[in-house]
């Protein structure tokens, strides 16, 4: 903004220069022109005269001399004519003695007793000359006519000085203008970068550093306080519900395990007909402390300075296949792992160990004993480059287009979805594959069920081949088996139906 306010000051001033400086330096050099060409006509109007007197007393044999005498001292060229035009001295040149120049336009107005002056170039090889040409006397008859030429080059020299020295000028109070308007710049804009670097660090998640409100116009100081009040009132806030989500689940954690373990002491107590109602309300007190565990999840997502990292997506695939291939043996689904070998992505530390926990977790809760649920990595081709795409494709019942819409809305649920949902697993993996520069959809799987495409941004380093971005074959896939198991860390059932 310094440079763009001082090209304006710059610019502002270059305009009032060039609206004074030009039309002076036009209006010079004509009032020059004038001048010179008016000094002209009178020198040659007395020079007329005295050879005028000269011929009257038959003193004609001077004029050759008196003609080079008078070029020699002004450095003009002078050329006098009888009264019926032909040449009796030339300064320039002798020989020309004799010459009939009546024919030409100046030596012919000024027979008819009229003076003539301009520009020629033709009259010196060459040059460009100043004419002043006039007649010898004031009576019916004109004795003679006298003829000066003056070069052009001193006065061009004149007023290309002028130029120069008027460019100068407009240099020197661009300078001084471009050293004030540098230091009010940088007055004016010194709040901006203050505020600036106040927004970035706020940014990241704290303001270390805030503005100062005592410096800049007063319209930037009144701004600067404003945003620092905003900041701070923001900081505390954010500190607020950062605390509470820290702290909330350990208070709520308690209470629930309380509750959950006195409806379990009321199982030997209840009648056989009681004992349904019982076990629904054990669920729901555990379908509760996992939707407070979620709740608490995102929170904490929302609050914290998220910064994406290099992570190996294959071995994260790999991993977690395998892992999940125990689970899903008990209900007879197999998990097959295919596609290309995609490398590393930009991803938040562990976040793919969740978005993965999450959509397996769906994927296996509404597939058909003997299905199987297939993990796809490929690469494709997007408008801003290449991206990463990791499939998670079920053979359940699928999804309308409508609820694949809606899917990923908190607290969601298809109407034919599992009772233990808590519908925040898919708004889990779509803010965490956001936070990593990513993005997740829904789509609906050839032949039957889904498939939840999740996109991530490659690291540069990875050489992708180029795909289509649309429905592409799948290579071959390789069939995982369970190499053990270990707690799964981040389930949390979505709103798969």
């Amino acid at each position: 903004m310094t440079r763009r306010l001082l090209l304006s000051y710059l610019s502002l001033m270059a305009l009032v220069l060039l609206a004074l400086e030009v039309p002076f330096g036009f209006v010079y050099a004509r009032n020059e022109l004038n001048r010179f060409s008016h000094t002209a006509e009178l020198s040659a109007v007395t020079l007329a005269s005295v050879c005028e007197e000269k011929l009257e007393h038959g003193r004609a044999s001077d004029l050759p001399a008196f003609a080079r005498d008078y070029a020699r001292r002004t450095g003009s060229g002078v050329v006098i004519t009888d009264r019926g035009g032909t040449v009796l001295a030339d300064s320039a040149d002798a020989a020309a003695v004799g010459t009939h120049l009546a024919a030409q336009p100046d030596i012919a107005t000024a027979l008819h007793d009229r003076p003539a002056t301009g520009i020629r170039d033709d009259l010196v090889p060459g040059v460009k000359v100043l004419f002043a040409t006039v007649p010898g006397g004031s009576g019916d008859t004109v004795p003679c006519v006298v003829r000066t030429l003056y070069p052009l080059t001193p006065i061009a020299e004149k007023v290309h000085a002028t130029w120069a020295a008027l460019g100068v000028v407009g240099l020197a109070v661009l300078a001084v203008v471009a050293l004030i308007g540098s230091a009010l710049a940088r007055w004016i804009t010194r709040p901006l970068r203050a505020l600036e670097r106040a927004t970035t660090q706020l940014a990241d998640g704290r303001l270390t550093d805030p503005p100062a409100t005592d410096r800049g116009p007063p319209e930037l100081r009144r701004l600067t306080a404003t945003f620092t009040r905003t900041a701070t009132r923001l900081q505390h806030l954010l500190h607020a519900q950062q605390a509470f989500a820290s702290e909330a689940s350990h208070q709520l954690k308690t209470p629930l395990t309380s509750l959950r373990l006195r409806l379990e002491n009321f199982e030997p107590h209840l009648a056989a007909c009681a004992q349904d109602s019982l076990g629904d309300a054990i669920d729901e007190v555990g379908r509760l402390s996992r939707m407070v565990q979620g709740l608490l999840a995102l929170a904490r997502l929302e609050n914290a300075a998220i910064t994406p990292e290099a992570v190996d997506l294959d071995a994260v695939v790999a991993d977690r296949a395998a892992i999940w291939t125990a689970f899903a043996g008990d209900q007879r689904v197999g998990i097959a792992v295919g596609g290309t070998k995609v490398g590393r992505v930009w991803a938040v530390a562990g976040a793919l160990e969740q978005i993965l926990d999450n959509l397996l977790s769906n994927a296996l809760g509404v597939s058909p004993p003997g299905t199987t649920i297939t993990l796809a990595t490929a690469i494709a081709t997007a408008d801003d480059g290449s991206t990463v795409e990791l499939h998670v494709i079920d053979q359940g019942p699928g999804m309308t287009a409508a609820d694949r819409q809606r899917a990923f809305d908190r607290f969601w649920r298809a109407a034919d979805a599992r009772h233990d949902g808590t519908g925040l697993g898919l708004s889990m993996v779509q803010r965490l594959t956001r936070a990593g520069g990513g993005d997740v959809c829904l789509n609906a799987a050839p032949g039957g069920g889904l498939d939840a495409v999740v996109r991530l941004r490659p690291v540069p380093t990875v050489r992708a081949r180029s795909h289509s971005a649309a429905h592409r074959k799948i290579p071959p896939l390789r069939s995982s088996s369970a190499t053990g198991s270990r707690p799964i860390t981040g389930t949390a059932p979505g709103a798969e139906p």
